[in-house]
């Protein structure tokens, strides 16, 4: 048997060589550099109790504590904990929770976070307040003694606004509540919230970090030993693990992360810019405008400023959003984001369709909102499609 050698520690390394080493070393048993597919549901053991460190691959599997350990050093945390998706991490956060605790959490969020906070857990006897985040005097104003966790995504989906996550610390550490953020839309490789002072970052792992729209993984990262170890509980008890085939799957979409995230951010300011110029449109959302609310967090918390951006074509109706996201020909009209392809989508009828209209609207996502996941195609290929679908 030959020996390899040893990595050195992934907090010497920087970001770009995290996503390629970090928390990875080659397969003790031969020597592989990419972790094999332990594609097993249990293993031998030698005597009850007697194992080599995995008993049930629901409980732990190598190829899942492989990419584990690769999210934890790409969010600069200690603990990473992959799930069979993003809502079933967000679900594991939830059961931290107890009858009667309160969350405050942003108007302006995915709709299935919304559909899971409001259908499944507030029967339970969890309250919900939905507020705009932009200001730290309006979060502040929602919090009261049975206020156990803040629930921040930044950029929102699918308005992009930007929330103080330092800010939103500190009243977290003021009140003794928990501060997770969801950071699917920016990825670490542009916004690490733990060190702005968070608790639990969320993925969705589907989305930026498998990067290439074949696998549906959820994510959650944390510095904190107890609050690891109830996750790993709440993980193992309710057993919404994503499987090995999975695991590698976004493991090797990782290795990539920082050479797609750049392309991701040039073709979104050329795009970005090239809507805002279009006359026939009306609005567009994207954090890179030094117009775009809260621009300056955006500039202090992010390095760049993604490839997600919202747009209104002047006087649509909804009907006429869907005529254009169905005129598209390179952008593929479908649900998700953050592939290597760009894809268009239609909130209100889509990924937001489980809010009521009422409710979206308050927060700005209208019938004739269109999201913009901007690929790493060529950008002028991307502009000739709208320009032909926009008309």
């Amino acid at each position: 048997m030959f020996a390899y050698q040893n990595k050195m520690s992934s907090k010497d390394l920087k970001f770009n060589s995290k996503t390629i080493h970090g928390g990875q070393h080659p397969d003790k048993a031969y020597g592989a550099v990419m972790p094999p597919i332990y594609q097993t549901s249990t293993y031998a053991q030698s005597t009850p109790g007697g194992h080599m460190g995995f008993e049930y691959s629901r409980s732990a599997n190598p190829t899942r504590t492989a990419l584990e350990n690769s999210l934890a050093s790409i969010e600069n945390g200690q603990y990473g904990l992959a799930f069979a998706s993003g809502l079933s991490a967000i679900d594991a956060v939830i059961k931290l929770l107890n009858p009667g605790d309160e969350v405050v959490s942003t108007n302006d969020l995915y709709g299935g976070s919304y559909r899971l906070f409001k259908q499944i857990f507030e029967k339970y006897g969890i309250t919900f307040h939905f507020i705009g985040m932009q200001s730290l005097e309006t979060i502040a104003s929602h919090i009261n003694d049975k206020t156990k966790l803040i629930w921040v995504e930044t950029p929102t989906n699918p308005m992009m606004n930007v929330i103080d996550i330092v800010g939103v610390s500190k009243l977290a550490k003021e009140h003794n509540l928990l501060l997770a953020v969801d950071n699917t839309f920016a990825t670490p490789y542009l916004q690490r919230p733990l060190d702005l002072g968070a608790d639990i970052v969320m993925h969705s792992a589907t989305k930026y970090l498998g990067g290439h729209s074949d696998v549906v993984v959820g994510a959650l990262v944390v510095n904190d030993k107890d609050l690891a170890d109830k996750l790993y509980f709440i993980q193992n008890a309710s057993g919404a693990v994503c499987g090995p085939m999975d695991s590698f799957l976004t493991l090797r979409g990782i290795k990539t992360l920082h050479v797609r995230m750049q392309r991701h951010c040039e073709n979104g300011k050329v795009i970005a810019e090239y809507l805002a110029k279009n006359p026939k449109i009306e609005k567009v959302y994207w954090p890179g405008f030094e117009t775009h609310p809260n621009h300056d967090i955006a500039k202090s918390q992010m390095d760049d400023f993604g490839g997600m951006i919202s747009f209104v074509p002047k006087g649509s109706s909804y009907e006429d959003a869907i005529k254009i996201v169905e005129n598209l020909k390179i952008f593929t009209l479908a649900e998700s984001l953050g592939g290597v392809e760009s894809l268009a989508g239609h909130p209100a009828s889509m990924t937001h369709a489980s809010i009521p209209k009422e409710e979206r609207e308050k927060s700005g996502v209208v019938d004739a909102l269109i999201r913009l996941s901007v690929g790493i195609e060529d950008a002028d290929d991307l502009i000739s499609d709208l320009e032909q679908a926009i008309g």
